[in-house]
């Protein structure tokens, strides 16, 4: 019997954690106090065959499917997935997901911030595809989807460590499947199956986006855009982008923004000693006791205490 009930609106959900325990699903396999995730969703659905409701899910998710079948949706896309499937989707889709049978079935999920304080901070550079609207999967041959699963297995016996080091080691490792999903992914990628125009016009967006912090990082930019700027930068009316943003991923740009902005303070914080004045000039700010309280206001840290956590040997 599936487990499938009426919701009034479509839900989202900012982690992982979240999600499981609104549907009502196990989560003794989630460690709650890192954005990264990893488990056989064999362990999680023990009724099958397993109906999800629609949801938006604001994280990534990497499906790796060894011994499983059934389908899942993204925004107006299904997909079959079978032995061998790989799949990915970025943060912001409307998702869901169906399973008839779950032998070995690995779900990875992870925030932008762990990609960029854990893998690299100019992650989309290398990795311009976790940009994509949508990426259709792949179904591999055995031997190859082999080295994929020695991977995510990897990763999963460092997930459940206790070592001081295991972010930084899972980050390494995961940083492989991404350049094989390049290999084995987009070699053949067709941007003409990315949709519609709206579509396109989120894409663009969010690579302007990822383009202007990095011109913010090199100092070839000294302010923030503005929804106008990203409005301008594709021809269109601010009011007509902030719409289609809002109804393509549900998140209006503010949003976008906001994310942006502290995922690349994170990244600054953990992995530079760059001084927090300079962080702040740096993304954008003209005083660093604004920078401060944004920081603060959305995190619920000072930017001195999430350094000292993220490092504890670090002297602020």
């Amino acid at each position: 019997m599936s487990k499938v009930k009426k919701e009034e609106k479509i839900l989202a959900f900012n982690s992982l954690m979240d999600q499981y325990v609104h549907f009502g699903l196990p989560t003794d396999k989630i460690d709650a106090n890192t954005q990264f995730t990893i488990h056989n969703l064999k362990d999680i659905h023990d009724e099958l065959p397993y109906i999800s409701l629609t949801y938006r899910a604001n994280f990534y998710s990497f499906v790796f499917v060894k011994n499983g079948s059934g389908k899942y949706t993204t925004d107006a896309h299904t997909f079959p997935t079978e032995p061998g499937t790989i799949y990915f989707t970025n943060p912001g889709h409307y998702k869901s997901f169906e399973w008839h049978t779950l032998e070995e079935v690995y779900l990875v999920t992870l925030s932008e911030s762990f990609l960029k304080e854990n893998v690299h901070p100019d992650i989309f550079q290398e990795f311009s595809f976790l940009l994509a609207e949508t990426v259709h999967p792949k179904t591999l041959k055995p031997e190859i989807f082999s080295e994929f699963e020695q991977l995510y297995q990897q990763i999963l016996k460092e997930y459940f460590s206790n070592s001081p080091y295991k972010n930084r080691m899972i980050g390494n490792l995961f940083v492989v499947i991404l350049l094989k999903i390049k290999e084995y992914f987009w070699e053949d990628y067709n941007p003409i199956y990315e949709g519609n125009r709206s579509s396109q016009i989120v894409k663009n967006f969010k690579r302007t986006l990822e383009q202007h912090y990095r011109d913010l990082m090199s100092g070839k930019a000294d302010k923030p855009f503005r929804v106008q700027d990203y409005a301008d930068a594709q021809s269109l009316q601010a009011n007509y982008l902030s719409n289609v943003i809002k109804s393509k991923t549900g998140k209006p740009i503010g949003t976008w923004i906001i994310d942006k902005t502290i995922a690349e303070a994170k990244s600054l914080l953990q992995n530079t000693s760059v001084p927090i004045k300079e962080i702040s000039y740096q993304l954008g700010f003209t005083e660093s006791t604004h920078f401060s309280n944004y920081f603060k206001k959305h995190t619920d840290l000072t930017p001195v205490l999430y350094r000292k956590q993220a490092n504890p040997a670090t002297k602020q």
